[in-house]
C-alpha cells in the first residue's frame, strides 16, 4: 500500500501540471525531451522561462529550466512551429508569438495578456508565416516582425501591424532573422534565405548589406550589441560575419561591410543562433547544426562545447548568472549548464515532443513496459519504464540511433525491437542485431496454396477451397534488411510484418524465415489468435486458419479506401480500420458490419485487449477512445484530451500515445500488485 500511495501521489502532482489542458483526464508522463525551438526569460524574472517547441505548445518553467510544466497550445495546432516569443518588459502578462509551419506558407502572430495561458492571433499577421521577431530595446511598443512575404512592423505593442518592406519585392522576402539597432529604432536589419538588407528610416528606404558576405547566404541570425551598435554578428548558411561599422562600408576597403569570422569549421556554417552574453559581451554563443560554439573575444577564436551531433536552434544565458545557460536543441530537448557552456545536461523533466509509434509489456511483471520513438536518432530509440508508465529511462544502447516502427516481446520475456533495417533483441541492458535468415524446407502441397477467394460459408466455419500445385522456392536472403513494422509473438513463434513480407521468427526471435506460403511482398499489419493470423498491406487483408501454411484473400469493406488498423478478437473476429471508419466481420471476411455506437473516421489504432474481452480503437480525428466489448460488442468511451495513434492497456489502467507530445496515461490509481520493488522509491 505504501507504493500504491507514493504512485498516486505522484499522479496527483502531475495533475497540476495537466491542470491548463482544457479539462484535459489524462496525464502526459514522458518520456522527456524532443525538439525544443526558443527559449525565452521574463524580463523582470529570469527564473520564469517559456518554451517554444515544433508542435504548438509553450511550456513554461519558474525554476530556470529545471522542470517544465505545459501552458498552451497555440490555436489548437500540432503542426505550428514557435521559434519566437517576445515578452513586453513592462507588463510580462503581455506576450507575442510568432508562428509558421514547416511544409507551407502559413502562420500567424499570436498575442496574449494574462501571462500567456490565453491567446488569440491578431487579424492584420494571420496566415503570415512568421519566421522572426524582435522587439526594440529603445521603444518596446515596436516590434518587427520577419514574414514569407516581407517585413512587419508595429508601433502600439501588436495591436496593429504594417509592410514595410516593399510590397511584392523579389529581394526583401523570406525573412529569417531580424534584429533593431537599441539606439534607433528605425534602423532595423532584415537577413532573408539569400543575402541581408537594412533600413535607417523605419523601412522608407532599404539597402542591401551582401559586401563581404558570400553571394546567396541564408542569414539565420542577426545580434547588434547593446552598448556598441556598430558591432553586428550574422551568421549565414556560409559562416559567420562581423562588422564594426554597423554593416556600413568600411572606411579602410570602402566595399567590404562585413568580415567573415574564422574558427568554426565549414561543417557547422549553419549557426541557426547568436547569442551575447550579456553580462560579458565578447562572450557569443553560436548554435549551429553541430554543436555549440563559444568565443570569449569577439570572434577571434571559437571553441566547440557540446559533442557535434546536438543540432541547437536557440540559446539563453541567464542575465544575472553568465554560467546559467540553456539550449533548445533537435531531438535532445533542453540542455543545460551551470559552468558557461563548459558541460552540459539533460534538463527536460515535464517537457516532451516524442513521437510515440511502438509499444510492449513484460508478460511476467505487467508494470514494466517500452515504448519506441522515431525521428530522435541517439536520444530515442526505445524508453523503458519500470512503474507502468509514470517514470522513463532510456534504454537505446546498440541501436545506434534507429528508428523503432514495433516492439514486441516473446513468451519467455525478450524484448524486440523492429527498426528501418531490421530487427534487435534486448541482451543485458544492449540491443543486438538479430536479423539471421535461414532456409526452410519445401513446402508440401497443403502449405503452398495460392490465396483462392473464400466461399460462402455459414457463421463460425471455416472457408473451404480446392487444393493449388505447389509453389516455387526462392532464395532466402541471409540477413533480414527490411522496415519493421509489426511484431507479434505467438505460443511458440513471432510473426514480423515487414517491407520485404511477412517473417516468422523462433520462440526467442534470434532466426527469421520467410512465410513464402504468403504473396504479400509487403506486410504492415499483424494480428495472431491461436492458429489464426491475419496479415495487411494498405489495400489487402488475408487470413490464415492454420498458422500461416494456408491463405484466404479476404475481399475488404466496400467503401474502406485503406486499411490504417487491425485486429482479430477472442472469438476470431476480424477488425479493420481506416479513413472511412471501424468494420468488424464475423465470418472471416465474406461480409462486414459497423457498430451502431461507433461513429468514428480516420481509425488508427485498433488493438484486442484480452484481459477485458474488448476491442480498443482510436482515431487521428477524435480524442476519444473507443472500446467494443466481446461478445455484445457494447461501446463504451472515454475522453482523453489528446488525439491518439494508439492505446493499450497497462494493468487497471490505459496508455495512450500521442502523435508528438510522448505518452499519456489514464489517471487510475495504480494497483499496488502492479508496483514493483523499484517503484516504491517514487518520491
Amino acid at each position: 500500500m505504501r507504493a500504491t500511495l507514493k504512485a498516486f501521489l505522484y499522479l496527483l502532482g502531475l495533475a497540476s501540471i495537466a491542470a491548463p489542458l482544457r479539462a484535459t483526464t489524462w496525464f502526459p508522463l514522458g518520456p522527456f525531451g524532443g525538439d525544443a525551438r526558443t527559449i525565452v526569460a521574463d524580463p523582470r524574472d529570469p527564473r520564469h522561462l517559456y518554451l517554444g517547441t515544433a508542435t504548438g505548445w509553450i511550456f513554461t518553467s519558474t525554476n530556470g529550466g529545471e522542470s517544465w510544466m505545459r501552458l498552451v497550445q497555440l490555436g489548437k495546432r500540432s503542426d505550428f512551429v514557435i521559434d519566437d516569443i517576445s515578452v513586453d518588459p513592462r507588463n510580462p502578462q503581455h506576450m507575442l508569438a510568432g508562428v509558421h509551419i514547416t511544409d507551407r506558407p502559413d502562420g500567424g502572430m499570436y498575442i496574449s495578456d494574462d501571462g500567456g495561458k490565453s491567446w488569440y492571433d491578431q487579424a492584420e499577421m494571420r496566415g503570415q508565416s512568421v519566421r522572426s521577431l524582435a522587439r526594440s530595446p529603445s521603444n518596446p511598443d515596436e516590434l518587427i516582425a520577419g514574414t514569407l512575404q516581407g517585413v512587419y512592423r508595429t508601433i502600439d505593442n501588436g495591436v496593429h501591424w504594417h509592410l514595410i518592406s516593399p510590397r511584392g519585392s523579389a529581394e526583401i522576402k523570406e525573412v529569417e532573422s531580424i534584429a533593431i539597432d537599441p539606439r534607433d529604432p528605425n534602423a532595423i536589419y532584415a537577413g532573408t534565405w539569400h543575402l541581408p538588407w537594412k533600413t535607417t528610416d523605419g523601412g522608407e528606404h532599404w539597402v542591401n548589406i551582401k559586401e563581404g558576405i558570400i553571394d546567396d547566404s541564408d542569414v539565420f541570425s542577426i545580434i547588434v550589441d547593446p552598448k556598441n551598435p556598430d558591432i553586428v554578428y550574422a551568421s549565414a548558411c556560409s559562416g559567420i560575419y562581423k562588422s564594426v561599422t554597423a554593416a556600413a562600408p568600411n572606411a579602410a576597403d570602402h566595399d567590404k561591410r562585413f568580415d567573415k569570422v574564422q574558427g568554426i569549421p565549414s561543417s557547422a556554417r549553419r549557426t541557426r543562433k547568436l547569442t551575447q552574453d550579456p553580462q560579458h559581451l565578447d562572450t557569443v554563443y553560436a548554435g549551429t547544426t553541430e554543436g555549440l560554439y563559444r568565443t570569449l573575444d569577439g570572434g577571434a577564436s571559437w571553441s566547440r562545447m557540446t559533442d557535434p551531433d546536438v543540432i541547437v536552434n536557440d540559446v539563453f544565458v541567464d542575465p544575472r548568472n553568465a554560467d546559467h545557460v540553456l539550449i533548445a536543441t533537435d531531438r535532445a530537448g533542453v540542455l543545460s549548464s551551470t559552468d558557461g557552456g563548459v558541460s552540459f545536461q539533460s534538463s527536460n523533466a515535464g517537457f516532451t515532443a516524442r513521437q510515440v509509434t511502438a509499444f510492449s509489456s513484460d508478460p511476467r511483471n505487467r508494470a514494466t513496459v517500452y515504448v519506441g520513438v522515431v525521428n530522435d536518432k541517439a536520444t530515442g530509440g526505445v524508453f523503458q519504464s519500470l512503474d507502468g508508465g509514470v517514470r522513463w529511462q532510456q534504454q537505446s544502447v546498440g541501436l545506434g540511433g534507429r528508428d523503432v516502427f514495433s516492439l514486441g516481446t516473446t513468451q519467455g520475456g525478450t524484448l524486440l525491437a523492429g527498426t528501418g533495417h531490421g530487427v534487435f533483441r534486448l541482451e543485458e541492458g544492449a540491443w543486438a542485431d538479430s536479423n539471421t535468415m535461414v532456409a526452410v524446407n519445401a513446402p508440401t502441397r497443403a502449405a503452398a496454396k495460392k490465396p483462392a477467394p473464400a466461399k460462402p460459408v455459414k457463421k463460425g466455419t471455416k472457408p473451404v477451397r480446392p487444393a493449388d500445385p505447389p509453389v516455387a522456392v526462392a532464395a532466402v536472403p541471409k540477413q533480414l534488411d527490411a522496415v519493421v513494422y509489426t511484431l507479434v509473438a505467438g505460443t511458440d513463434e513471432i510473426f514480423a510484418g515487414t517491407s520485404a513480407g511477412l517473417v516468422r521468427g523462433d520462440a526467442d526471435g534470434k532466426t527469421w524465415s520467410p512465410v513464402k506460403s504468403l504473396q504479400m511482398p509487403e506486410t504492415r499489419f499483424v494480428a495472431v489468435q491461436k492458429a489464426v493470423v491475419a496479415v495487411a498491406s494498405l489495400r489487402r487483408l488475408e487470413l490464415s486458419l492454420d498458422d500461416g501454411a494456408t491463405w484466404d484473400v479476404v475481399a475488404l469493406p466496400p467503401d474502406l479506401t485503406q486499411i490504417t488498423a487491425m485486429t482479430v478478437d477472442e472469438l476470431n473476429n476480424v477488425w479493420v480500420g481506416g479513413p472511412e471508419g471501424a468494420y468488424h466481420s464475423t465470418d472471416y471476411g465474406l461480409t462486414w458490419k459497423t457498430l451502431p455506437n461507433l461513429y468514428v473516421t480516420q481509425v488508427d489504432g485498433m488493438y484486442f485487449d484480452a484481459a477485458e474481452h474488448r476491442v480498443l480503437v482510436t482515431a487521428a480525428n477524435t480524442t476519444f477512445v473507443f472500446a467494443a466489448h466481446v461478445p455484445d460488442y457494447k461501446i463504451t468511451y472515454w475522453d482523453t484530451g489528446w488525439n491518439l495513434r494508439f492505446v493499450r492497456p497497462v494493468g487497471d489502467h490505459l496508455l495512450g500515445a500521442t502523435f508528438f507530445d510522448g505518452v499519456v496515461l489514464q489517471p487510475r490509481m495504480v494497483d499496488s500488485s502492479l508496483v514493483n520493488d523499484k517503484t516504491a522509491s517514487i518520491k
